[in-house]
């Protein structure tokens, strides 16, 4: 059926059961009728050959794609869902079968001047990929279409001089649950979604009185294969604030979360803070400890992610020679080389004795005929001995990783101005003043 909107015709017809309603996008009424004829016959034939499909719209189409998703988890649920509202938002009334490079074209300007990055344009083109690719519509337009260009560098790595400003915010902060929530990212390597997710049964700990000795954690659940399932062994001062944190709640059993939901108010003169409504079978909220860091981060003055605790972590063990990078990978749960050389940086030292070598090999190429007054090895060696000297001063500063003087040793809490961190959240958080839970 013909009719006429303005000066336009459109054509309205049933396919299989489904009303199409399109502009032909002419004034003219027998362009009209040839649009609608071969916009039948391309519903009628397949784009890959000769079957017959049933014309889909595209809301109906993420549907049956995500109900296939059976093994996702939490995280990856949310993940998926805030991309397919997105798209069902841009092709709700269009079909599968009609989408083309240029709509997907102008989805990503579109995203673009929405402010988006193009990692998020990535992720969400590459749903709308694993939705065509279902329906047997992705490999008729998958050379045309182009994905943007993203950032992947993986964050950076927190100096010594931060992160103390950092934990001594996040001490003060009136969220009890932040300074151990933080620490298993700082020292243990863990993603904040991997945190929330630990159970009492994750932690295998050996007590003394109220102290813990020994601990590990087994991350149960992660967003990647090789991250799950892996033990990573805790610091002291992990285990210490872990250890006050988990006292909190006795009526906790192996099943319950070590980091449950719970509200957090100010009470009294002194403003102190109390915890209250906690519910052990519940995680806690991502917007809870964002909040709260993101407070303590703004006091501090440091810029920076709370995924760069992480980052911290793998470029602290990527930084010693002697740890291998097969037990970095088993500590933070990389799967390729690709992923850890986006954490382990390259270390000063290293990147100007490859420069020192390079402008030897040209000085040897430009003055052939007269002998080098130094070898490559020796200038090597010196290069090595003025980083040695400069590292030197820098210690005496403060300013680098690791502790001070003869001791080598990754946990900054030895004879360094950490040392005192722990007492100053146990002051705060816990005992002096004690921050109680509401009945």
């Amino acid at each position: 059926m013909l009719y006429k909107r303005g000066n336009v015709w459109w054509y309205e017809f049933i396919s299989n059961g489904v009303r199409i309603r399109e502009s032909s996008g002419t004034d003219s009424k027998t362009i009209a009728r040839q649009s609608e004829l071969k916009r039948r016959r391309d519903l009628q034939l397949s784009l890959s050959g000769l079957k017959r499909d049933r014309p889909i719209h595209f809301s109906d189409a993420a549907k049956q794609w995500f109900a296939t998703k059976v093994d996702l988890s939490p995280h990856g649920v949310r993940y998926y869902r805030q991309y397919l509202r997105k798209l069902d938002g841009y092709f709700a009334n269009r079909l599968v079968s009609e989408l083309m490079p240029e709509d997907i074209a102008n989805l990503q300007r579109l995203r673009q001047e929405q402010g988006l990055s193009g990692r998020q344009i990535n992720a969400e083109v590459g749903t709308l990929r694993a939705i065509l690719r279902y329906h047997g519509h992705w490999a008729r337009i998958s050379g045309r279409i182009r994905m943007l260009r993203q950032n992947l560098e993986a964050g950076r790595a927190l100096s010594l001089e931060e992160t103390e400003r950092l934990l001594a915010a996040i001490i003060a902060s009136r969220s009890a649950a932040l300074y151990p929530f933080f620490l298993l990212s700082l020292d243990a390597g863990l993603r904040p979604s991997e945190t929330r997710s630990l159970r009492r049964a994750s932690i295998r700990a050996e007590w003394t009185a109220q102290t813990i000795t020994t601990a590990e954690v087994m991350v149960a659940r992660s967003k990647t294969e090789a991250g799950t399932g892996r033990v990573v062994p805790l610091t002291r001062r992990v285990r210490e604030a872990l250890a006050w944190w988990l006292l909190r709640f006795p009526d906790a059993e192996p099943h319950t979360y070590i980091f449950p939901f719970h509200r957090v108010a100010v009470a009294g003169n002194m403003r102190r803070p109390i915890i209250y409504d906690v519910r052990l079978d519940r995680p806690m909220s991502a917007s809870s400890y964002r909040t709260a860091f993101e407070t303590a981060r703004k006091k501090s003055g440091v810029r920076c992610r709370f995924y760069d605790a992480r980052h911290t972590f793998v470029t602290r063990l990527a930084e010693n020679p002697a740890i291998s990078e097969e037990t970095i990978r088993q500590l933070a749960g990389h799967v390729n080389p690709r992923m850890l050389s986006r954490y382990a940086h390259i270390r000063a030292r290293a990147r100007r004795a490859a420069i020192a070598t390079l402008e030897l090999d040209i000085n040897d190429s430009m003055i052939a005929s007269d002998p080098p007054q130094k070898s490559p090895q020796s200038a090597i060696d010196d290069v090595t001995a003025a980083d040695a000297a400069g590292e030197k001063s820098l210690k005496n500063k403060g300013s680098v990783l690791g502790s001070p003087g003869r001791i080598r040793t990754s946990d900054l809490t030895v004879n360094s101005r950490l040392k005192g961190s722990f007492r100053a959240y146990r002051s705060v958080a816990f005992g002096m003043p004690e921050v109680p839970v509401a009945e």
